[in-house]
């Protein structure tokens, strides 16, 4: 009967190394899976290690620690490297075809070092580590879990379905927001050639036929004189706020105050809220039906927040847990979440179904969210499009009545 010689890592990441008596290499891959073991290598006995040429130079670790590719490009990256070990293939070869198979050069440097980790003999946990600004804190983390719990290829495609539920959070909102902000950047657009070209125009012409301009006219054509005279002070100022505002971002307490009132904002404040609320309840879920323990996941969970102030309360909850509370009573201490998502929580507690219950409340903030962001993607185009009707209404009026007063002045003047 054929052997095969192995290379594998044990539930404390251990490498582990044998050989199985086996009638072929699939056989093989079922017994090692069998042992909870994650098999990196498997090759007949007597066979030479399979080297693959003409494949990108491995990156220094310094390389490695600047590097980052497109969330898409990490999407694809996952879910094939999920096909490939269901289907029966090794951590090794799954990673040596997707060195082939992927194109993008970043992402065939990073799976060329990830392989060479392999190689080396550290785990695949410890490898993606080696690219902080590629793989978050949750990816290793659940990568680390599956491979101590024997189960990789169904926490690669748990990760896929996340990063999935997150890009579509994430596309949805931006998707809403892009028909408002061209309309807004159309009105400015409209309102400067307004202010520089036709204005100018109108006051040569009403210099030359002499007469009073009336208000409206007076105050456009001061605001002309504003703009081309001064200007220079306005970019002072804001040059100056810009500068005065990203250095009170850069103190804690700064931070924490921008954030907090980045939460306040009306609608802005509300999309921010649900959308973090659909975050972490799913990426909680994710963790606790991974195994990962409750405290281990509220540290993932806030490093993920990307709001400081969010960030602070979730401190403070994680020390009232360790305390002896529950997490829906020291979530509902803080203020941070709403009355109905703690109460679910709290059933979820008690039922001992959290990871199912956090499912459903992601799918209730979700769709919250998606509700609220159709509101507001509906109200802020009439909103802007009203806006700028009165802009261009006062400019075209303010033209028209110094126009009518010229023309009325041409009318009663004696021959």
């Amino acid at each position: 009967m054929p052997q095969f010689s192995y290379r594998a890592r044990n539930s404390q990441g251990g490498l582990v190394e044998g050989t199985l008596d086996c009638p072929d290499r699939a056989v093989a891959i079922r017994q090692i899976e069998q042992l909870q073991y994650i098999p990196i290598r498997i090759e007949p006995v007597g066979s030479q290690p399979h080297v693959v040429a003409g494949q990108p130079a491995v990156a220094p670790v310094s390389a490695t620690q600047n590097l980052k590719i497109p969330h898409t490009q990490l999407l694809i990256f996952t879910e094939q490297l999920a096909h490939l070990l269901q289907a029966g293939m090794t951590l090794d070869e799954g990673l040596s075809v997707l060195r082939k198979r992927l194109k993008h050069p970043r992402v065939q440097q990073m799976t060329a070092s990830l392989h060479q980790a392999l190689v080396d003999g550290r785990s695949f946990s410890q490898a993606l580590r080696d690219f902080p600004r590629v793989f978050p804190a949750i990816y290793v983390n659940l990568i680390a879990a599956g491979e101590a719990s024997g189960a990789l290829p169904e926490i690669l495609r748990r990760l896929v379905e996340h990063l999935m539920q997150a890009k579509n959070l994430r596309d949805r909102v931006q998707q809403a927001l892009i028909y408002p902000a061209f309309l807004a950047v159309a009105g400015a657009i409209l309102m400067t050639v307004f202010i520089t070209f036709m204005v100018p125009q109108l006051t040569n012409f009403m210099s030359q036929n002499g007469g009073t301009l009336p208000l409206p006219t007076r105050l456009l054509v001061g605001l002309h004189h504003l703009l081309t005279t001064y200007w220079w002070v306005a970019a002072v100022l804001a040059l100056g706020a810009g500068i005065g505002l990203r250095a009170f971002a850069r103190t804690d307490e700064g931070r924490v105050t921008l954030d907090r009132l980045r939460l306040s904002a009306p609608g802005y404040g509300r999309v921010i809220k649900h959308r973090y609320y659909a975050q972490f309840s799913r990426t909680l879920a994710t963790l606790m039906e991974n195994g990962i323990p409750l405290l281990k996941a509220l540290d993932l969970v806030t490093e993920i927040a990307g709001n400081r102030f969010f960030e602070r309360k979730l401190r403070d909850v994680r020390r009232a847990v360790i305390e002896g509370a529950n997490l829906s009573v020291a979530l509902s201490q803080q203020h941070l979440f709403p009355e109905l998502f703690t109460d679910m929580m709290a059933v979820g507690e008690q039922t001992g179904h959290f990871a199912q219950t956090m499912q459903t409340i992601a799918d209730v903030y979700e769709r919250e969210l998606d509700r609220t962001v159709k509101i507001i993607s509906a109200l802020i185009p009439p909103v802007i499009i009203v806006l700028i009707a009165v802009i261009v209404g006062f400019v075209v009026y303010s033209i028209l009545s110094a126009v009518f007063e010229m023309t009325s002045g041409l009318q009663v003047r004696p021959h």
